[in-house]
């Protein structure tokens, strides 16, 4: 394995009182398939795994996560885990642009990457939290390297190959778009995208400038040729650990992952969908984010102790008798509340309701 270069930068956040800056450490090290940057903050924790981010395309680990990961109640969080933030390749900030003719690694190399990383940190378990095309990575290395993902947040998961139809309609949009335009589309719905909202201001100037542009081309073109994950509910292909997909209730991928959500295991999947969160529900949503997270830790046996958030106080006041009878690390539950009322009603163990918060 290459010698590891280590870059010592101060997370730019304001601080709490009392807060001291959160050191961070960016890695490089060489895979099979060529070199990927990844970036740890905080300390290993005793029998408590890593979380592990993977970004979507026209992003890197900062422009997809840091709005989460910053917001107040997710410190709580960060203190008992520590995280590691993968960038795909040529994406980290100041990655140089790959020469004329070089073979982007395909989705399935990108997670044949992940074990290296693990190796180098001494690693041995992971919670997953990928978005899009990092979405679709975490779950490939999942159902290859089952033991070591406990859980899986999947943000706006595709787990399908594109078909004839979609390669139609991907070639015709490429005549009239430019390579930003159709990032963006992947995104951000179509009615963000006519708002033209502050954000969406920012992040396409993000990807129409982005230095590394010719880099997101390639990213890009390797998750348009992405293989079908084959899920299959009760059969050999599926991921074994509990998963909280996640969607935003007018994203371009909501019927990708409601069929996502078909394929799994019932009592192991919980299905988030959030109102007025568009197709970024990390950059819009961040606090309903977080809590519907915290939960999502709590049902794993993890942050028993911690601070209730008004999600789970909801579901423990609708849920009392039927949470005494779970185990202590219970590993699915359905999450549903309603943005107007902010209760969450209760539902039959072992099924997954579709979540409006």
């Amino acid at each position: 394995m290459a010698e590891l270069q280590e870059v010592q930068i101060t997370e730019e956040k304001p601080l709490l009182p009392g807060q001291t800056p959160e050191v961070a450490k960016t890695h490089s090290v060489e895979t099979p398939y060529g070199s990927v940057t990844f970036t740890v903050y905080g300390t290993p924790k005793p029998k408590r795994p890593a979380i592990l981010t993977y970004h979507d395309v026209g992003l890197n680990y900062k422009s997809c996560f840091q709005p989460l990961f910053q917001f107040g109640d997710m410190q709580e969080i960060i203190q008992n885990f520590v995280r590691v933030h993968v960038d795909a390749p040529g994406m980290e900030e100041g990655a140089p642009v790959f020469p004329l003719g070089y073979q982007y690694p395909s989705l399935d190399q990108l997670a044949d990457m992940i074990p290296c990383i693990l190796q180098y940190l001494n690693f041995s378990t992971v919670i997953g939290v990928g978005a899009g095309a990092g979405a679709y990575i975490l779950s490939r290395y999942a159902l290859t390297h089952p033991d070591t993902v406990e859980g899986l947040v999947l943000i706006n998961i595709d787990p399908n190959a594109k078909g004839w139809m979609d390669w139609a309609a991907h070639k015709l949009t490429g005549l009239t778009s430019s390579i930003p335009e159709m990032i963006l589309g992947h995104l951000f719905s179509q009615e963000e995208l006519s708002g033209n909202s502050e954000l969406i201001q920012k992040y396409r100037n993000i990807i129409t400038h982005a230095p590394n542009l010719e880099n997101i081309e390639l990213y890009w073109n390797s998750y348009n040729n992405r293989r079908d994950l084959n899920l299959e509910r009760g059969g050999a292909v599926t991921l074994k650990c509990p998963v909280m997909l996640v969607v935003g209730d007018q994203a371009p991928h909501e019927d990708a992952v409601v069929e996502c959500n078909s394929k799994l295991d019932p009592t192991q999947t919980s299905f988030l969908k959030m109102a007025d969160s568009g197709g970024q529900p990390q950059l819009t949503q961040p606090g309903k984010l977080t809590e519907a997270f915290k939960y999502f830790l709590q049902g794993m046996g993890y942050m028993a102790s911690s601070c209730m958030t008004r999600l789970s106080r909801s579901r423990t006041a609708s849920l009392t008798s039927a949470a005494s009878t779970d185990g202590n690390r219970s590993r699915s539950r359905t999450l549903s509340q309603s943005s107007e009322s902010g209760t969450l009603p209760s539902g039959p163990p072992g099924h997954t309701m579709e979540v409006s918060c």
